[in-house]
């Protein structure tokens, strides 16, 4: 650097302060009167801030959403602000006032820093990035605070220089006056991730951001958008321009003053320093850094100022929440109606499978091929109706099956009744998986959960169908022998008569008109259809056989539901693997809106006509 010419070029304004220091409100009362409505606000607060804290990870976002990096990015880094910065300060509104010195790559922060406290403390150098791990330097006596307090309690606390991005190295630093406190942070542009992810997250738990930028740097975008981030949270802000050629600190200085303007950030103290060389420790001449110094010497002195800047930025913190959580709630909202959309289609699928299995008992498919032929076979001439008088059929078709080697005609109907149901279970289960894969593919949420063999039934579909089939047809037995308790042909018929009935039964089934006969039912074989209502109703009566037949239909649709609910919730339980909660939107809006409350009842806001964003309190006679 060249020799140092000193030039403080603008400051904001100050608030009007009461001769006790304390900020005032409209009417010139203290802000000291707290609000009563509680004994303690601030604990209230923390524990509101506890709840909120609970709320946030407890509420995922692993739907693959627009919204959804975002969240995860947003709640990660709102955590980090609550156990680094909200907690432990509302714990000790006293503590130390820490001020995070963040810029770009090379604006010159360590030297800053060591220039502040008259000591080589942080490293400073031409290689790039140069603070790998933050150094915090602060006053002998408010060691302990730093070393053993709860702020930014994930990083581990070292007296050395280290390069590890996760440690917190401590310098006491006796011409540092006590109540303040530096913080080194890696450069906000750093080409190493890690460095730019904790820059970020050191800035949020600042008190008091001084951003350091150099006249060739500071209308670079990066440093803006951290700039509008802090102001946004309402964290006080104090600008050092480094580095300004002679000539162009006119210039310069306009250019950012127009810039901080446009950003709503007229009112941040501004500090211009000149080129210039820097001594043998590499610290720069103490005229220049003078006026700096001075301003922040007697900030720390004065506890009202630096207790004004922590409600400040505290409150400010705090205000900025409810938008955040709200935006957290809206994309956890997305995620629930996501899963609602997802779990929507598969049942949609699912439903037009039953519908179709509805279709096929009905209209007449199943009458037709195997089961048609096995029936007539069944029928034949008239024989059925004897045999279901008398027990000699039973006896004359085992004799015929032994002596032929062919099953028993009853045999071959249930066993063709069986093929045809569990063929049209297979198809349509067939068709929903596919339909409900599609319909996964369309959704980027859906997308990302899918894997081939959700296209496809589950590979014991056909032996659970089979076995489906077999259920019901011994089901409809029950429902025949329940029916005709009393009946002549149950008494004298026993099994046999019982299972030509079934029979009969299970054909009925698969017309939707109880064998009314139709145009339809005429072109698939009306004669099969008029002898079942035959047997049935000399066997029962005729209401019996709709009775019967309606029965039987609704047992058997029963159960196919119960088999496709058991395909779908392969697609379900991937949705409920994700872990969404419920209502997670509602959850985080009422653990917001009890922090809004709290914070309303707490005395932090409570100093009248607060500062804008970006502007803290300053001691009497700090600027010039």
């Amino acid at each position: 650097m060249g020799v140092l010419v000193v030039g403080v070029a603008r400051v904001g304004h100050a608030l009007p302060v009461t001769k006790q220091g304390e900020p005032a409100d409209a009417a010139g009362t203290s802000a000291a009167i707290a609000d009563k409505s509680t004994k303690d606000p601030q604990m209230d607060l923390r524990q509101a801030l506890t709840d909120l804290r609970a709320a946030l990870v407890t509420t995922a976002y692993p739907l693959l959403l627009p919204s959804a990096d975002e969240a995860r990015q947003d709640v990660t880094t709102l955590v980090a602000q609550l156990d680094d910065y909200l907690l432990p300060r509302l714990t000790r509104l006293d503590a130390p006032l820490l001020v995070v010195v963040g810029g770009s790559t090379g604006a010159g922060k360590s030297t800053l820093v060591n220039s502040m406290v008259r000591a080589p403390v942080s490293t400073a150098g031409v290689l790039r990035p140069t603070t790998r791990a933050p150094v915090l330097v602060c006053n002998p006596t408010d060691t302990p605070w730093f070393r053993h307090g709860e702020l930014l309690p994930g990083l581990t606390r070292t007296s050395a220089a280290g390069d590890e991005p996760n440690t917190l190295q401590l310098v006491a630093a006796p011409a540092l006056t006590a109540g303040l406190a530096f913080l080194d942070a890696p450069d906000i542009d750093s080409v190493v991730d890690a460095n730019r992810a904790l820059a970020s997250q050191l800035l949020a738990a600042a008190d008091l951001w001084l951003f350091v930028t150099t006249a060739a740097r500071y209308a670079d975008a990066v440093p803006w958008e951290l700039l509008r981030t802090a102001q946004s949270r309402g964290t006080a802000i104090a600008l050092v321009l480094d580095r300004v050629p002679a000539e162009a600190i006119d210039e310069v200085t306009a250019h950012l003053s127009e810039m901080l303007a446009e950003n709503d950030l007229a009112t941040a103290p501004l500090f211009v320093l000149p080129e210039t060389t820097t001594d043998g420790q590499g610290l720069l001449p103490e005229l220049t850094i003078a006026p700096l110094r001075d301003w922040f010497s007697q900030l720390a002195a004065d506890a009202d100022a630096r207790a004004a800047v922590v409600r400040q930025t505290l409150d400010g913190a705090l205000a900025a929440l409810q938008s955040t959580t709200e935006s957290l709630a809206s994309a956890a909202d997305e995620q629930v109606k996501a899963a609602e959309v997802l779990d929507e289609r598969v049942h949609a699928a699912y439903r037009s499978a039953l519908r179709a299995v509805e279709q096929g008992l009905g209209d007449g498919r199943l009458l037709r091929g195997e089961v048609l032929t096995r029936w007539q076979e069944f029928v034949g001439t008239g024989a059925f109706f004897r045999n279901l008088e008398a027990r000699i059929g039973q006896l004359r078709d085992r004799i015929l099956a032994r002596m032929t080697g062919r099953p028993a005609p009853g045999a071959q109907l249930q066993q063709a009744i069986e093929s045809q149901l569990v063929t049209l279970l297979r198809g349509v289960a067939a068709e929903a998986a596919e339909n409900a894969y599609a319909a996964w593919q369309t959704h980027p949420a859906g997308a990302a959960l899918l894997e081939p063999a959700l296209g496809q039934p589950t590979d014991d579909l056909p032996e659970r169908a089979e076995r489906l089939i077999r259920d019901w047809q011994r089901g409809v037995l029950e429902l025949v022998r329940r029916e005709g308790a009393g009946k002549r042909f149950v008494a004298r018929g026993a099994a046999y008569a019982v299972n030509a009935a079934g029979l009969a039964v299970t054909i009925a089934v698969f017309a939707s008109t109880a064998f009314i006969p139709t145009g339809l039912e005429v072109a698939t074989g009306a004669s099969t259809t008029v002898a079942a209502q035959a047997v049935l109703q000399a066997i029962f009566g005729d209401q019996a056989v709709r009775n019967l037949a309606a029965q039987a239909r609704t047992d058997l649709l029963a159960r196919v539901d119960t088999l496709l609910d058991e395909e779908a919730q392969r697609y379900r339980v991937r949705i409920e693997a994700a872990g969404i909660g419920v209502g997670p939107g509602a959850r985080l809006r009422r653990a917001a809106r009890t922090v809004e409350q709290a914070r309303t009842r707490s005395t932090l806001g409570q100093a009248g006509h607060p500062p804008r964003p970006g502007h803290p309190p300053r001691p009497e006679g700090a600027w010039s």
